[in-house]
């Protein structure tokens, strides 16, 4: 079932401290100096501090080779020139909030040695500015195409990214970042794990790292389908058990329910957000997750309040021009992408026409 209402915490009080009363004139001797004692200030009542967080799906910036020469390719619409481009309609969700996340897709590397499958993608080191310049702030790399080009090509995407200032979490990796207005975030990546043991552990670690608040990063499920499958339920449900206080997934490149489960989200896919991989994808349906996190005055982290933003991939019906936009409220496409994040949606999964298995994880 999915949770979509508000609930706004009360304004926090400013403390207001009075100057020092003064009371009347006194009559000293003139070689006495007399200093008015100062009234103590009240001691400030602590409270709660609040972090917004947002969350959006997949940035492949690159193309299929069979596409990479033509006008409709990635880097021929997204240039070096204007990186910005690709958030120019939504940098206004992502530029004021404390962290921004999304799956990276792609290898930031000039090497050119690719991996033996079907699909590799590739951006030149440069094109990590679309991140700098959308206002992310965290990646995952738990995916299956961080090794397209191989440990090298895997090796220069984490150097780009720490050069960039851009944290990230590798495949079975953990990392605790630090926003500038002070949250310990916790986050696990892993794709496809072997098992609940895996992503335990990974939690675990967060927890003894000091992370405050814990992103579990899946990488799973079937592509092109919105139904949830039985591995994506028993590893979500085992992450929250484990401590994850929300759980993002990637893989699908479609919407997927979303889930409350013990008091927590779970979003299961979180689908595409500038995908490279299709030059028209025949589902163009993302969203921008913003949650609310608290910080009580004990120290406790909690999601106060979650809103969805329905948006497009592409700025064009026919096509992808790589630059999401959101849809108008209440619109059949704003609607149409609610329901496949209630789990109301009655569309058939999309049929995949290649073998995509597991070797390609």
């Amino acid at each position: 079932m999915l949770f979509s209402g508000s609930l706004h915490a009360p304004d926090a009080q400013a403390q207001v401290t009075a100057p020092p009363s003064e009371g009347p004139a006194q009559s000293v001797p003139p070689d006495v100096t007399e200093t008015p004692s100062a009234t103590p200030e009240p001691t400030p009542t602590p409270e709660p501090e609040v972090f917004n967080l947002s969350f959006i799906g997949d940035i492949t910036p690159d193309t299929v080779a069979y596409y990479r020469g033509s006008s409709v390719a990635y880097q021929n619409v997204v240039t070096t020139d204007n990186l910005g481009y690709v958030f120019e309609k939504t940098i206004q969700y992502f530029e004021d909030d404390d962290f921004t996340m999304a799956n990276f897709e792609c290898a930031l590397t000039n090497e050119t040695t690719a991996a033996d499958k079907n699909f590799t993608f590739r951006a030149p080191p440069e094109y990590v500015d679309i991140l700098t310049e959308g206002s992310v702030e965290f990646v995952t790399l738990g995916n299956n195409h961080v090794l397209d080009y191989g440990e090298q090509g895997y090796a220069d995407t984490k150097a780009t990214l720490d050069d960039a200032g851009i944290g990230y979490a590798g495949r079975d990796e953990y990392t605790v970042y630090e926003t500038e207005s002070g949250l310990k975030i916790g986050v696990y990546a892993v794709s496809f794990p072997e098992s609940t043991t895996q992503i335990t552990n990974g939690i675990s670690a967060l927890k003894e790292a000091g992370a405050e608040f814990i992103i579990a990063a899946m990488h799973w499920g079937d592509e092109g389908a919105y139904d949830v499958n039985s591995n994506q339920l028993t590893w979500g449900h085992a992450a929250v058990d484990a401590g994850a206080d929300v759980v993002y997934g990637s893989h699908p490149h479609t919407l997927q329910p979303v889930e409350i489960y013990n008091g927590h989200y779970i979003f299961y896919s979180m689908g595409n957000w500038s995908f490279g991989g299709n030059t028209n994808p025949r589902d163009k349906d993302t969203v921008i997750a913003k949650l609310e996190v608290t910080r009580d005055v004990d120290g406790a982290c909690s999601v106060t309040d979650m809103r969805l933003i329905p948006c497009a991939s592409s700025g064009v019906v026919d096509g992808n021009n790589y630059q999401p936009v959101p849809y108008e409220e209440g619109s059949e496409e704003y609607e149409r992408t609610i329901s496949k994040l209630e789990g109301t949606f009655t569309g058939s999964n999309l049929t995949i026409p290649y073998d995509y298995g597991y070797n390609e994880y």
